[in-house]
């Protein structure tokens, strides 16, 4: 009996959110989606937009519709996943600088690991043992992830695919954050150097890139208020942080966000542009595909 692939995308979108969409949103917008990657005769793909923006989502989706409809093996890797422990960002923060305690930026991941598994995939060297990263702990969890054979690479990340920063925008102060603890900008110089070499040499393994597009960065503390919500419900034992706590937090990351806002729609593939309620507006081919 052959699957509906509209119904079968709402059924899951259900599972996933626990919301409604309509089989014509569904068509409009999640469908390209799906159709431009199994259609591909590329393998390896980049999944990038700002935190709480929906990648998540789109790629656990993703992988069960290519899985299910389409009889391909998804091996699905999240950049989280891959940050530091606790204790080497402890002594990263002493070395080079005290806000690299906070995960985040590049220069905060296991690099050499990802590149491993990333080379393990276009090798075909399967079963590929990856880490899980535990957000509730701010720690490498004990358990691991074992893929076995799989046709298509999906990387989901906020920084994945993004270009260095020029000088002129990676010196010029744009939050407290930068003003008061990043002064001789030695903080936005590191990260910013790797993101030049190993990011950089890790990103251009991928075949194209897909960005999720807000409408502006001011979304982005609300998203990830909410997402703050959703998280404490489904564990009792986390503790809320609060929107002056939230608004520091991503202070970290805003500018890369913005730099990405401004540079991606020249560097991607596919454009999936959303509005302030995260939904699909437009998907965009660019020239790049």
């Amino acid at each position: 009996m052959k699957i509906d692939i509209k119904i079968f995308i709402q059924d899951e979108l259900k599972k996933i959110t626990n919301k409604n969409f309509s089989k014509k949103y569904i068509t409009q917008h999640l469908i390209p989606i799906v159709n431009n990657i199994n259609d591909s005769i590329d393998n390896k793909f980049i999944i990038s937009g700002p935190q709480g923006s929906g990648k998540t989502t789109l790629t656990k989706l993703l992988k069960v519709v290519i899985e299910k409809i389409y009889k391909k093996k998804v091996m699905l890797l999240s950049i989280d996943d891959y940050y530091l422990s606790k204790k080497e960002r402890i002594e990263l923060s002493k070395k080079v600088h005290p806000l690299l305690i906070t995960r985040g930026v590049p220069g905060t991941h296991n690099v050499k690991k990802l590149k491993s598994h990333i080379n393990q995939f276009i090798k075909k060297k399967f079963p590929i043992r990856t880490f899980t990263f535990d957000k509730l702990t701010d720690d490498i969890s004990k358990k691991r992830k074992i893929i076995k054979n799989s046709d298509i690479l999906l990387l989901e990340g906020w920084c994945c695919g993004s270009t260095p920063l020029t000088n002129k925008y990676l010196y010029k102060n744009i939050n407290d954050l930068e003003r008061k603890l990043d002064k001789n900008n030695k903080w936005r110089d590191y990260y910013n150097s790797l993101l030049k070499k190993e990011y950089a040499e890790i990103f251009s393994k991928f075949d194209k890139k897909i960005y999720i597009k807000p409408p502006s960065f001011m979304h982005v503390l609300k998203w990830r208020h909410n997402q703050e919500k959703q998280n404490a419900l489904i564990n009792k034992k986390k503790k809320l942080m609060s929107i002056k706590e939230l608004r520091y937090f991503i202070q970290h990351y805003e500018k890369l966000t913005r730099w990405m806002i401004k540079t991606m729609s020249a560097e991607a593939s596919i454009i999936i542009k959303i509005n302030k309620n995260q939904k699909i507006e437009k998907v965009i081919k660019t020239d790049n595909y």
